[in-house]
Protein backbone atom coordinates (compact mmCIF):
# COMPACT_ATOMS: atom_id res chain seq x y z
CA UNK A 1 0.00 0.00 0.00
CA UNK A 2 1.00 3.62 -0.79
CA UNK A 3 3.12 5.68 1.67
CA UNK A 4 1.03 9.58 0.91
CA UNK A 5 4.18 10.65 2.68
CA UNK A 6 6.56 9.42 0.89
CA UNK A 7 8.70 11.81 -2.11
CA UNK A 8 8.74 9.04 -4.62
CA UNK A 9 4.92 8.37 -4.35
CA UNK A 10 3.90 12.01 -4.45
CA UNK A 11 6.54 12.72 -7.50
CA UNK A 12 3.95 10.38 -9.25
CA UNK A 13 1.45 8.33 -7.90
CA UNK A 14 -0.01 6.97 -10.39
CA UNK A 15 1.53 3.80 -11.28
CA UNK A 16 0.75 2.82 -7.45
CA UNK A 17 -2.53 3.48 -7.85
CA UNK A 18 -2.91 1.15 -11.12
CA UNK A 19 -1.46 -1.13 -9.47
CA UNK A 20 -3.94 -1.19 -6.75
CA UNK A 21 -6.77 -1.20 -9.27
CA UNK A 22 -5.68 -4.03 -10.77
CA UNK A 23 -6.24 -5.91 -7.56
CA UNK A 24 -9.57 -4.40 -6.68
CA UNK A 25 -11.76 -1.67 -6.71
CA UNK A 26 -11.55 -0.46 -2.90
CA UNK A 27 -8.98 -1.39 -0.46
CA UNK A 28 -8.46 -0.87 3.23
CA UNK A 29 -5.75 1.73 3.61
CA UNK A 30 -4.54 1.32 7.11
CA UNK A 31 -1.86 4.19 7.09
CA UNK A 32 -4.93 6.60 6.44
CA UNK A 33 -7.12 4.95 8.37
CA UNK A 34 -10.12 4.82 5.47
CA UNK A 35 -10.94 2.45 2.30
CA UNK A 36 -10.44 3.99 -0.70
CA UNK A 37 -11.24 3.77 -4.30
CA UNK A 38 -9.17 3.36 -6.91
CA UNK A 39 -12.04 2.64 -9.83
CA UNK A 40 -13.98 5.57 -11.71
CA UNK A 41 -17.10 3.56 -11.02
CA UNK A 42 -16.24 3.38 -7.14
CA UNK A 43 -15.47 6.47 -7.09
CA UNK A 44 -18.44 8.15 -8.77
CA UNK A 45 -20.60 5.56 -6.47
CA UNK A 46 -18.97 6.96 -3.18
CA UNK A 47 -19.37 10.73 -4.55
CA UNK A 48 -23.21 9.78 -4.94
CA UNK A 49 -24.21 7.34 -2.81
CA UNK A 50 -26.68 9.00 -0.20
CA UNK A 51 -25.76 6.95 2.71
CA UNK A 52 -22.78 8.41 2.37
CA UNK A 53 -22.29 12.23 3.37
CA UNK A 54 -19.67 15.07 4.48
CA UNK A 55 -20.14 14.44 8.25
CA UNK A 56 -17.82 17.09 10.26
CA UNK A 57 -16.24 16.23 13.38
CA UNK A 58 -14.48 18.73 15.22
CA UNK A 59 -11.09 18.75 15.48
CA UNK A 60 -9.84 18.36 18.97
CA UNK A 61 -9.23 19.55 21.89
CA UNK A 62 -11.80 22.20 20.79
CA UNK A 63 -10.44 24.87 23.02
CA UNK A 64 -7.47 24.90 20.53
CA UNK A 65 -8.90 24.93 17.54
CA UNK A 66 -12.42 27.13 17.97
CA UNK A 67 -12.07 28.95 14.45
CA UNK A 68 -10.95 25.90 12.55
CA UNK A 69 -14.04 24.22 14.08
CA UNK A 70 -16.31 27.47 13.62
CA UNK A 71 -15.06 27.73 9.48
CA UNK A 72 -15.84 24.10 9.13
CA UNK A 73 -18.87 23.43 11.13
CA UNK A 74 -20.81 26.21 9.27
CA UNK A 75 -19.04 25.70 5.71
CA UNK A 76 -21.21 23.88 2.74
CA UNK A 77 -18.86 21.36 2.07
CA UNK A 78 -19.01 20.21 5.34
CA UNK A 79 -23.06 19.62 5.42
CA UNK A 80 -25.35 17.42 4.01
CA UNK A 81 -29.18 18.55 3.55
CA UNK A 82 -31.14 20.55 4.86
CA UNK A 83 -28.27 22.73 5.83
CA UNK A 84 -26.64 21.80 2.90
CA UNK A 85 -29.24 23.20 0.73
CA UNK A 86 -29.80 26.25 2.43
CA UNK A 87 -25.82 27.24 2.06
CA UNK A 88 -25.61 26.34 -1.61
CA UNK A 89 -29.24 27.95 -2.21
CA UNK A 90 -27.64 31.21 -0.94
CA UNK A 91 -24.76 31.36 -3.27
CA UNK A 92 -25.41 29.09 -6.34
CA UNK A 93 -27.00 32.25 -8.13
CA UNK A 94 -23.22 33.75 -7.90
CA UNK A 95 -21.54 30.96 -9.72
CA UNK A 96 -23.98 30.32 -12.18
CA UNK A 97 -22.86 29.61 -16.06
CA UNK A 98 -24.52 32.76 -17.29
CA UNK A 99 -23.16 35.06 -14.83
CA UNK A 100 -19.61 33.46 -14.78
CA UNK A 101 -20.02 33.15 -19.08
CA UNK A 102 -20.32 36.88 -18.80
CA UNK A 103 -17.19 37.29 -16.67
CA UNK A 104 -15.24 35.99 -19.52
CA UNK A 105 -13.58 39.37 -20.88
CA UNK A 106 -12.59 40.37 -17.63
CA UNK A 107 -11.06 37.17 -16.49
CA UNK A 108 -9.44 37.20 -20.02
CA UNK A 109 -7.83 40.63 -18.97
CA UNK A 110 -6.26 40.06 -15.52
CA UNK A 111 -4.57 36.46 -17.55
CA UNK A 112 -3.44 38.88 -20.56
CA UNK A 113 -1.98 41.46 -18.28
CA UNK A 114 -0.51 38.90 -16.10
CA UNK A 115 1.26 37.29 -18.90
CA UNK A 116 2.96 39.88 -20.07
CA UNK A 117 4.08 40.53 -16.83
CA UNK A 118 5.67 37.31 -16.64
CA UNK A 119 7.12 37.48 -20.13
CA UNK A 120 8.28 41.31 -18.89
CA UNK A 121 10.57 38.80 -15.73
CA UNK A 122 11.87 36.27 -18.33
CA UNK A 123 13.30 39.36 -20.63
CA UNK A 124 14.92 40.71 -17.75
CA UNK A 125 15.79 37.63 -15.85
CA UNK A 126 16.07 34.42 -18.36
CA UNK A 127 13.55 33.13 -15.95
CA UNK A 128 10.65 33.54 -13.78
CA UNK A 129 7.85 31.41 -11.56
CA UNK A 130 4.64 30.81 -13.68
CA UNK A 131 3.01 29.88 -9.95
CA UNK A 132 3.84 33.68 -8.81
CA UNK A 133 3.31 35.24 -11.97
CA UNK A 134 -0.05 33.99 -13.42
CA UNK A 135 -1.39 30.55 -11.26
CA UNK A 136 -1.57 32.47 -7.71
CA UNK A 137 -2.47 35.48 -8.41
CA UNK A 138 -5.12 34.72 -11.38
CA UNK A 139 -7.94 32.65 -9.76
CA UNK A 140 -7.08 34.90 -6.48
CA UNK A 141 -7.71 38.24 -8.15
CA UNK A 142 -10.75 37.22 -9.27
CA UNK A 143 -12.72 36.03 -5.83
CA UNK A 144 -11.21 38.61 -4.51
CA UNK A 145 -13.18 41.09 -6.88
CA UNK A 146 -16.39 39.11 -6.76
CA UNK A 147 -16.52 38.38 -3.01
CA UNK A 148 -15.41 42.49 -2.23
CA UNK A 149 -12.39 42.31 -0.53
CA UNK A 150 -9.19 44.14 -1.79
CA UNK A 151 -7.14 42.22 -4.03
CA UNK A 152 -4.21 43.27 -2.64
CA UNK A 153 -4.91 41.29 0.18
CA UNK A 154 -4.50 38.27 -1.87
CA UNK A 155 -1.12 37.56 -0.94
CA UNK A 156 -2.52 37.27 2.84
CA UNK A 157 -5.18 35.54 1.80
CA UNK A 158 -2.84 32.58 0.04
CA UNK A 159 -0.88 32.00 3.05
CA UNK A 160 -3.79 31.89 5.60
CA UNK A 161 -5.42 29.51 2.89
CA UNK A 162 -2.10 27.62 2.68
CA UNK A 163 -1.78 26.88 6.33
CA UNK A 164 -5.60 25.90 6.78
CA UNK A 165 -5.77 23.19 3.99
CA UNK A 166 -2.78 21.10 5.44
CA UNK A 167 -5.23 19.88 7.99
CA UNK A 168 -6.82 17.85 5.54
CA UNK A 169 -3.34 15.74 5.09
CA UNK A 170 -2.44 12.77 7.11
CA UNK A 171 0.34 13.13 9.34
CA UNK A 172 0.12 16.73 9.97
CA UNK A 173 2.72 17.87 12.71
CA UNK A 174 1.79 19.17 15.99
CA UNK A 175 3.30 23.16 14.50
CA UNK A 176 1.53 22.49 11.17
CA UNK A 177 -1.86 22.22 12.94
CA UNK A 178 -0.98 25.19 15.63
CA UNK A 179 -0.54 27.32 12.56
CA UNK A 180 -4.15 25.92 10.47
CA UNK A 181 -5.65 27.08 13.58
CA UNK A 182 -3.62 31.05 13.45
CA UNK A 183 -4.52 30.84 9.78
CA UNK A 184 -8.40 30.47 10.72
CA UNK A 185 -8.56 32.94 13.48
CA UNK A 186 -6.65 35.25 11.55
CA UNK A 187 -9.02 34.81 8.35
CA UNK A 188 -12.22 34.80 10.33
CA UNK A 189 -11.21 38.13 11.95
CA UNK A 190 -10.14 39.46 8.55
CA UNK A 191 -14.00 38.43 7.18
CA UNK A 192 -15.56 39.52 10.49
CA UNK A 193 -13.70 43.51 9.48
CA UNK A 194 -14.84 43.21 6.39
CA UNK A 195 -18.64 42.54 7.06
CA UNK A 196 -18.76 45.19 10.09
CA UNK A 197 -17.45 47.89 7.40
CA UNK A 198 -19.52 48.57 4.06
CA UNK A 199 -19.07 45.17 2.33
CA UNK A 200 -19.25 44.93 -1.34
CA UNK A 201 -19.95 41.91 -3.74
CA UNK A 202 -20.67 38.55 -2.47
CA UNK A 203 -19.85 39.41 1.39
CA UNK A 204 -22.78 41.93 0.86
CA UNK A 205 -24.94 39.53 -0.51
CA UNK A 206 -24.42 37.27 2.18
CA UNK A 207 -24.95 39.52 4.72
CA UNK A 208 -28.11 40.90 3.73
CA UNK A 209 -29.29 36.68 3.44
CA UNK A 210 -30.46 34.26 5.98
CA UNK A 211 -27.44 33.42 7.05
CA UNK A 212 -25.68 33.36 10.43
CA UNK A 213 -23.16 35.62 11.47
CA UNK A 214 -20.52 32.32 11.41
CA UNK A 215 -22.20 31.09 8.39
CA UNK A 216 -21.34 34.49 6.44
CA UNK A 217 -17.75 34.05 7.06
CA UNK A 218 -17.24 30.57 6.93
CA UNK A 219 -19.06 30.47 3.58
CA UNK A 220 -16.83 33.17 2.48
CA UNK A 221 -13.60 32.05 3.76
CA UNK A 222 -14.49 28.73 1.95
CA UNK A 223 -15.07 30.58 -1.84
CA UNK A 224 -12.18 32.31 -1.23
CA UNK A 225 -10.14 29.32 -0.09
CA UNK A 226 -12.06 27.15 -2.49
CA UNK A 227 -12.01 29.88 -5.42
CA UNK A 228 -8.33 29.80 -5.90
CA UNK A 229 -6.79 26.13 -4.30
CA UNK A 230 -8.26 23.92 -7.11
CA UNK A 231 -7.64 26.75 -10.03
CA UNK A 232 -3.68 27.34 -8.76
CA UNK A 233 -2.89 23.59 -9.22
CA UNK A 234 -5.04 23.05 -12.34
CA UNK A 235 -2.80 25.81 -14.17
CA UNK A 236 0.67 24.58 -12.31
CA UNK A 237 -0.04 20.90 -12.77
CA UNK A 238 -1.26 21.32 -16.07
CA UNK A 239 1.09 24.06 -17.59
CA UNK A 240 3.95 21.42 -16.14
CA UNK A 241 2.08 18.62 -18.14
CA UNK A 242 2.10 20.35 -21.86
CA UNK A 243 5.77 21.42 -21.39
CA UNK A 244 6.50 18.49 -21.01
CA UNK A 245 4.24 16.73 -23.00
CA UNK A 246 5.76 19.02 -25.81
CA UNK A 247 3.73 17.54 -28.84
CA UNK A 248 0.41 18.53 -26.81
CA UNK A 249 1.45 22.24 -26.09
CA UNK A 250 1.91 22.58 -29.71
CA UNK A 251 -1.16 21.25 -30.86
CA UNK A 252 -2.86 23.54 -28.81
CA UNK A 253 -0.98 26.36 -29.36
CA UNK A 254 -1.69 25.52 -33.23
CA UNK A 255 -5.27 25.20 -32.67
CA UNK A 256 -7.44 27.15 -30.47
CA UNK A 257 -10.73 25.14 -30.75
CA UNK A 258 -9.08 22.25 -28.60
CA UNK A 259 -9.18 24.77 -25.65
CA UNK A 260 -12.43 23.29 -23.96
CA UNK A 261 -10.93 19.98 -24.40
CA UNK A 262 -7.98 20.47 -23.07
CA UNK A 263 -8.76 22.65 -19.94
CA UNK A 264 -11.11 19.31 -19.04
CA UNK A 265 -8.05 16.82 -20.02
CA UNK A 266 -5.61 18.85 -17.60
CA UNK A 267 -8.20 18.67 -14.71
CA UNK A 268 -8.09 14.84 -15.27
CA UNK A 269 -4.20 14.36 -15.84
CA UNK A 270 -3.18 15.15 -12.99
CA UNK A 271 -6.06 16.28 -10.22
CA UNK A 272 -5.42 19.04 -8.09
CA UNK A 273 -7.28 17.20 -5.27
CA UNK A 274 -6.48 13.46 -5.27
CA UNK A 275 -8.72 12.58 -1.74
CA UNK A 276 -12.56 13.07 -1.29
CA UNK A 277 -13.73 11.73 1.92
CA UNK A 278 -17.50 10.62 2.63
CA UNK A 279 -18.77 9.44 6.15
CA UNK A 280 -21.16 6.36 5.98
CA UNK A 281 -24.57 7.30 7.78
CA UNK A 282 -25.91 3.69 7.52
CA UNK A 283 -24.44 0.41 5.89
CA UNK A 284 -22.90 0.63 2.84
CA UNK A 285 -21.99 -1.19 -0.05
CA UNK A 286 -18.88 0.27 -2.85
CA UNK A 287 -18.44 -2.38 -5.41
CA UNK A 288 -18.99 -5.52 -2.80
CA UNK A 289 -17.14 -3.67 -0.08
CA UNK A 290 -18.95 -3.47 2.92
CA UNK A 291 -19.02 0.19 4.75
CA UNK A 292 -20.05 0.27 8.23
CA UNK A 293 -22.37 3.13 10.07
CA UNK A 294 -19.85 5.78 11.18
CA UNK A 295 -16.55 4.56 8.90
CA UNK A 296 -15.07 6.56 6.31
CA UNK A 297 -14.80 6.24 2.64
CA UNK A 298 -12.44 8.14 -0.32
CA UNK A 299 -12.89 8.77 -3.36
CA UNK A 300 -9.37 8.44 -4.66
CA UNK A 301 -9.83 11.33 -7.67
CA UNK A 302 -6.81 10.73 -9.20
CA UNK A 303 -7.07 6.95 -9.32
CA UNK A 304 -9.90 6.88 -11.04
CA UNK A 305 -9.22 9.53 -13.15
CA UNK A 306 -6.47 7.20 -15.13
CA UNK A 307 -9.05 4.10 -15.28
CA UNK A 308 -8.67 2.41 -18.30
CA UNK A 309 -12.44 1.07 -18.67
CA UNK A 310 -13.32 4.64 -18.84
CA UNK A 311 -10.47 6.23 -20.37
CA UNK A 312 -8.28 5.38 -23.62
CA UNK A 313 -4.85 5.29 -22.93
CA UNK A 314 -5.58 6.67 -19.66
CA UNK A 315 -1.52 7.67 -18.40
CA UNK A 316 -1.38 9.71 -22.31
CA UNK A 317 -2.12 13.59 -22.10
CA UNK A 318 -4.40 14.46 -24.76
CA UNK A 319 -6.05 17.97 -25.39
CA UNK A 320 -8.67 16.81 -27.88
CA UNK A 321 -10.06 14.07 -25.63
CA UNK A 322 -13.25 13.96 -25.51
CA UNK A 323 -15.77 12.70 -24.10
CA UNK A 324 -13.84 13.48 -20.89
CA UNK A 325 -15.48 11.73 -17.71
CA UNK A 326 -13.35 12.89 -15.10
CA UNK A 327 -14.48 13.59 -11.47
CA UNK A 328 -12.33 16.41 -10.62
CA UNK A 329 -14.82 18.73 -9.33
CA UNK A 330 -16.75 15.83 -7.89
CA UNK A 331 -20.68 14.69 -8.30
CA UNK A 332 -23.51 14.47 -6.42
CA UNK A 333 -25.05 17.40 -4.62
CA UNK A 334 -21.23 18.19 -3.53
CA UNK A 335 -20.42 19.04 -6.61
CA UNK A 336 -18.31 21.81 -7.78
CA UNK A 337 -20.11 25.09 -6.91
CA UNK A 338 -17.18 27.20 -8.75
CA UNK A 339 -16.58 24.85 -11.71
CA UNK A 340 -17.62 27.27 -14.36
CA UNK A 341 -15.41 29.55 -12.87
CA UNK A 342 -12.27 27.32 -12.39
CA UNK A 343 -12.62 26.84 -15.94
CA UNK A 344 -12.97 30.13 -17.12
CA UNK A 345 -9.88 30.93 -15.72
CA UNK A 346 -7.82 28.05 -16.83
CA UNK A 347 -8.82 28.76 -20.22
CA UNK A 348 -8.05 32.45 -20.17
CA UNK A 349 -5.13 31.21 -18.75
CA UNK A 350 -4.25 28.51 -21.82
CA UNK A 351 -4.99 31.29 -24.10
CA UNK A 352 -3.09 34.06 -22.73
CA UNK A 353 0.19 32.09 -22.43
CA UNK A 354 0.02 29.77 -25.63
CA UNK A 355 -0.61 33.54 -27.68
CA UNK A 356 2.08 35.44 -25.69
CA UNK A 357 4.92 33.17 -25.11
CA UNK A 358 4.33 30.18 -27.92
CA UNK A 359 7.94 29.19 -27.16
CA UNK A 360 7.23 28.67 -23.22
CA UNK A 361 9.36 26.09 -21.73
CA UNK A 362 10.69 24.73 -17.92
CA UNK A 363 13.81 26.55 -16.92
CA UNK A 364 14.25 23.89 -14.12
CA UNK A 365 12.40 21.10 -13.18
CA UNK A 366 9.25 22.23 -10.82
CA UNK A 367 9.60 22.15 -7.25
CA UNK A 368 6.01 19.81 -5.74
CA UNK A 369 4.53 20.24 -2.76
CA UNK A 370 4.80 17.99 -0.70
CA UNK A 371 1.09 16.82 0.51
CA UNK A 372 -0.83 13.83 -1.13
CA UNK A 373 -4.45 15.05 -0.80
CA UNK A 374 -4.28 18.85 -2.17
CA UNK A 375 -1.68 17.95 -4.95
CA UNK A 376 0.50 20.92 -6.16
CA UNK A 377 3.72 22.94 -6.80
CA UNK A 378 5.59 25.65 -5.32
CA UNK A 379 7.20 26.73 -7.94
CA UNK A 380 7.28 26.63 -11.57
CA UNK A 381 10.13 28.10 -13.52
CA UNK A 382 9.77 28.97 -17.14
CA UNK A 383 11.70 30.73 -19.76
CA UNK A 384 10.77 31.48 -23.35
Amino acid sequence: MFDPRDPAFLADPYPAFAALRAEGEVHQHDGLGIAITVSHAASAAVLRHRGLGRIWTDAQPLERFASFNLLHRNSLLENEPPAHTRLRRVIAGEFGRGHVQRLRPMVAELAESMVDTLAAKIAADGSADLLEHLAQPLPVAVIAELLGVPTSDGSQLVTWSNAIVKMYEYGLSEEGRDAAEQAAADFVAYLRDVVAGSPRGIVRDLTASELTPDEVVATAVLLLMAGHEATVNVIGNGVTALLTHRTEWERLRSDPTLLDSAVEELIRFDSPLQLFERTATEDVEIAGYRVAKGSKIGALLGAAARDPKVFDAPDTLDVGRSPNAHLGFGMGIHYCVGAPLARVEIAAALTALTKRLPDLRLAAEPERRPEFVIRGLRTLPVTA
